[in-house]
This record gives structure tokens, C-alpha cells and sequence, in this order.
């Protein structure tokens, strides 16, 4: 890369996240001296797909697709969630060879046995594409015409999302490898953490074994001055961050490891306590969307019933 060249990286954050966007990009900052500019993508003006069953399963799932807009169609960029955390120089995933594609995404999901056994996981590991590095100069996305596709049926929400059907397999490039998006693991290797089980998101679970990879970036913050204990505090009275956020950031680094249970189970209790719901409004948006699904194909029954008896 030149020395002039900005890397350009957008997050997709919705507000619950939007504390994490600037812990990320401590840990992006602090380990490169590239030119670094992190743009945090909230509450985009995304189109809603008129099948409900379309709808975006967060409010940032769409927001990828905007980016070669946002940058003008020129250059390229990088795209991250807000749950992440990196180890190494940026530089590394920035100077991937496109080698003809447009997008290079994951290459292979590691660790699955040793994952899909923790706590919050998920059924399966799928293909990943939370981070990912764009030829902006090449791709012609417009989101509006991406969920216009939805609409005509072009494409449903899982053939956009986890195939990119959008863009032909030759155009897609898999090798962002897996240490550049290290599903919930951690070790020498990792350049990049990702958080992806939501229950256990170090900000709103005391039972995440890698959090404490987090709260150390969140105290060299706080040391250095670019944050504040009082800004955490501000989310967690939103209801964004649990509550027992502030004894771990004091106390958590110097707790012995035979007492690290009994200092979970209290701020785990606490927590509770204090009537913390973690990501209220995430799943509050997951039940408006599943009644929303529940209603509209209710509807299409309805209406192939007064077809078929006409």
C-alpha cells in the first residue's frame, strides 16, 4: 500500500453495539501505523423488504452492501462488525490480493468442536462473511436495487446473505483466512476475535472465557484517556451494557483464577438484580419481526385458500 493510502474500515453496529465501535478501533489503531479511518454504519436508510421473512435479522445486515457507495465507488474497503476486537496490523488483511474477485471473504470456519460446545452457540458454524474486503472500484452495489431484488424474488434473505448470490462465485475470492475472524477463539494466532455469540458478548455476560481480552483493551482506554468510566456507565443506564461492567473493568484483571467463578456468580447476580435485560432491544426487534412473519403468512394461507376454492 502507499504511504498516503487511509484504510478504510465500516462497522456495522446498531445502538446496543455502538460503544464497541470505538474498542475496536483502539485495538485497529493501536496495532498498525497505517492511516486508519473507522466509520460506523447506524441507522442507514435501508429499504425494508415487503416479505417480512426478507427482513434484515439485525439492524446492520444490510448495511455491507451500502458501502461502495459510501465510498464513492473508488478504492476499497474493509467491513467488520462491532463485536470484534484485533491483535495484529491491519495492513495484513488491507494488502490481500483480489486476484481477479471483487469481495474476499473468509476461507474456512476453524475450532468448530471446540466452539459449537460453548455456552449461546449456535446450531452450526456457518460460512462467515463479517469481515470482508472490497473492491469498491468494482462493485455496483446499490442496496436499494439489492432489496428490490428481494421483493421480485430474485433471491431470498438467506441466498443474499449466505451465498452472496449477488455477485457470480468467480467474483468472490475466499481468502481472508480464519485468523482474521476467529469465531469466539483465541491464541497466538489470532489476529481478530470475533464475539459472534450473542449471549455471551463480554459486555452483557460474565460467562465469556475470552472477555477479559476485551475489558484489557477498555482499561488501556481509560488509561491513556479515551474513555471514560462515566460514558460506560451512560449504556449501561440505557440498558445497553450489564451493569457489574464497572467492578469488572476495576477489579477484574487482579481477581485470582480460583476466585474468578465466585466473582462471576456475584456480578452475574447483580446483574440480575438490577432487572438488566441483555440486548433488550435487539430481541424486543426479534419478536416485532417474527410476528410480523407470523401474520403476513398467515395472510398468503388465507388468500391461497380463497384461490383454490374459487
Amino acid at each position: 500500500m502507499e504511504n498516503d493510502e487511509v484504510i478504510r474500515v465500516y462497522v456495522g453496529a446498531d445502538r446496543s453495539q455502538l460503544l464497541a465501535v470505538p474498542v475496536l478501533e483502539y485495538s485497529i489503531k493501536r496495532h498498525t501505523t497505517a492511516k486508519v479511518e473507522v466509520i460506523p454504519m447506524l441507522d442507514l436508510p435501508v429499504p425494508v423488504p415487503k416479505d417480512p421473512r426478507n427482513g434484515q435479522r439485525t439492524g446492520f445486515s444490510f448495511s455491507r452492501y451500502c458501502i461502495p457507495k459510501l465510498a464513492g465507488y473508488k478504492g476499497k474497503a474493509i467491513y467488520m462488525d462491532a463485536d470484534m476486537l484485533v491483535f495484529q496490523d491491519i495492513r495484513s488483511l488491507w494488502n490481500l490480493p483480489f486476484n481477479g474477485a471483487k469481495i474476499l471473504i473468509q476461507e474456512e470456519v476453524k475450532f468448530t468442536d471446540v466452539t459449537m460446545a460453548k455456552e449461546n452457540a449456535p446450531k452450526v458454524r456457518k460460512k462467515q462473511c463479517a469481515v470482508m474486503l472490497l473492491d469498491c472500484e468494482s462493485l455496483d452495489w446499490d442496496v436499494e436495487k439489492i432489496v428490490q431484488g428481494l421483493d421480485d424474488g430474485q433471491y431470498n434473505y438467506e441466498q443474499l446473505m449466505s451465498e452472496l448470490c449477488i455477485l457470480p462465485e468467480s467474483e468472490v475470492g475466499y481468502s481472508v483466512p480464519f485468523e482474521w475472524n476467529s469465531l469466539e477463539h483465541y491464541d497466538p494466532n489470532t489476529c481478530l476475535i470475533h464475539y459472534t455469540d450473542m449471549g455471551t458478548q463480554p459486555w452483557v455476560s460474565t460467562r465469556n472465557s475470552n472477555g477479559y481480552l476485551w475489558f484489557d483493551e477498555v482499561r488501556r482506554m481509560i488509561a491513556a484517556g479515551v474513555l471514560d468510566l462515566q460514558t460506560i456507565k451512560d449504556e449501561i443506564i440505557q440498558g445497553h451494557f450489564r451493569p457489574s461492567l464497572i467492578s469488572e473493568i476495576r477489579y477484574g484483571h487482579v481477581i485470582p483464577r480460583f476466585l474468578r467463578p465466585l466473582f462471576n456468580k456475584k456480578n452475574a447476580a447483580a446483574d440480575k438484580l438490577s432487572g438488566y435485560v441483555p440486548h433488550k432491544s435487539v430481541y424486543d426487534h426479534k419478536r416485532i419481526r417474527n410476528k410480523a412473519i407470523k401474520e403476513y403468512e398467515q395472510v398468503l394461507c388465507r388468500t391461497k385458500a380463497r384461490i383454490q376454492n374459487a
